[in-house]
């Protein structure tokens, strides 16, 4: 097993304990939805980044860091506890921007669709400067006006 998979399991079980114990035995009412979404960790295994999200506006968002920021020592404890390792990481926690993205990526995709639609208006009555189809297709040749006759001649009676 290389360090690299170590750190990624770790990693991992992180992420569950510190999610069950939020949801268990952390009673601060400043905490609200939390969602625990990712945790990274480094390869001397010494520190460990929880990435989470909160549902609610900008308050609860503020709420719910600090609250995590004063379970921190519990949630090391248990992290220490239930991973059983040597030195147990300590424990920061960033707010994701996975949904501010998100957010971001639905409103461009919005404009890009009201942007498709203007175009389509605009092109709905609209015709060919040319033909229709400008290319010549094998067997046909154009004369001098450049009216196109068939490679094969054409009988005018």
């Amino acid at each position: 097993m290389t360090d690299t998979a170590r750190a990624r399991k770790l990693a991992d079980r992180i992420r569950v304990v510190v999610a069950e114990t939020l949801q268990r035995r952390i009673k601060d009412p400043r905490l609200g939805y939390v969602t625990i979404t990712d945790t990274r960790i480094t390869g001397d295994l010494r520190e460990a980044t929880v990435f989470y999200t909160v549902f609610g506006d900008d308050e609860e968002r503020a709420a719910s860091a600090a609250a995590l920021e004063s379970a921190k020592g519990v949630l090391r404890s248990e992290v220490g506890r239930q991973t059983g390792v040597r030195f147990t990481p300590t424990l920061t926690f960033v707010p994701d921007a996975l949904p501010d993205n998100a957010r971001t990526i639905d409103d461009l995709l919005t404009k890009a669709k009201a942007a498709d639609a203007q175009v389509r208006e605009a092109s709905s009555g609209a015709e060919y400067a040319g033909d229709a189809d400008p290319y010549r297709k094998p067997g046909e040749t154009a004369d001098e006006d450049g009216n196109e006759n068939d490679a094969k001649g054409s009988s005018d009676v």
